[in-house]
């Protein structure tokens, strides 16, 4: 088992949008605990749910502006404080380079179409799924896609757990986000039963790598005067 740490890789702006997605994110998990014997009843009408996305229906509970709306609700709910911590925490890590590379706004579209495609992924292979899909786990993937094109080198800060022994090693990002890429591979093949979207991760991952010279700002061509 491993967690990055941090990245040596500083950045030349803040990351404000990268911040606020966090806030957002923590602020409607919260919303979802205050809901208490509710919380499921809020899964099931914001979640994102295969079969309504197929069939253009909406299951109750019913939202307002369709189930298409979904693609987008779903990105910020999760499941639990580790699936929120998780999430946000790689978010914390590698987003804040992206949004470097990208400009602040632009990486917000990068995120939410990231996750619409992580969806896409999850929905062709589970079409008539009724169980609600959940959590930012794809928008991340399409951060960490994007993150080995552009910073394969650059350094993460590991935690390594060894059976009884625990470390921390720095290891190239084309390595770290490597591992991790073939665990969600391996996982899809493995654990396919089990209640993590891996597709998800899969198909924002493949956005990720596909998507970010699209979104990437233009280096400006600078103009000298010759005396």
């Amino acid at each position: 088992m491993f967690l990055p740490l941090k990245d040596e890789n500083p950045t030349k702006t803040f990351p404000y949008m990268t911040i606020l997605l966090i806030a957002c994110s923590t602020f409607v998990f919260f919303i979802e605990l205050a809901m208490g014997q509710y919380r499921g009843y809020i899964v099931a009408k914001f979640g994102m749910i295969p079969f309504e996305i197929t069939h253009g229906v909406d299951l109750n509970p019913e939202v307002a502006l369709g189930p298409y709306i979904t693609l987008l609700t779903s990105l910020f709910l999760h499941g639990s404080f580790l699936h929120l911590i998780g999430n946000m925490w790689f978010l914390w890590i590698f987003g804040n380079n992206i949004e470097d590379v990208v400009g602040h706004y632009k990486f917000i579209a990068f995120y939410i179409l990231g996750g619409f495609a992580a969806s896409f992924l999850q929905i062709a292979v589970s079409t008539s799924s009724t169980v609600p899909v959940i959590g930012a786990s794809g928008a991340v993937s399409a951060v960490l896609g994007a993150y080995i094109l552009k910073f394969p080198k650059a350094r993460v800060k590991t935690l390594m757990f060894l059976f009884i022994f625990v470390t921390v090693i720095n290891v190239p990002a084309a390595a770290f986000i490597g591992i991790w890429f073939f665990m969600q591979l391996l996982s899809s093949v493995l654990r396919s039963g089990s209640n993590v979207a891996w597709f998800a991760h899969i198909g924002g991952f493949i956005f990720g790598l596909l998507a970010i010279s699209l979104f990437q700002k233009k280096e400006r061509n600078r103009k000298y005067r010759i005396y």
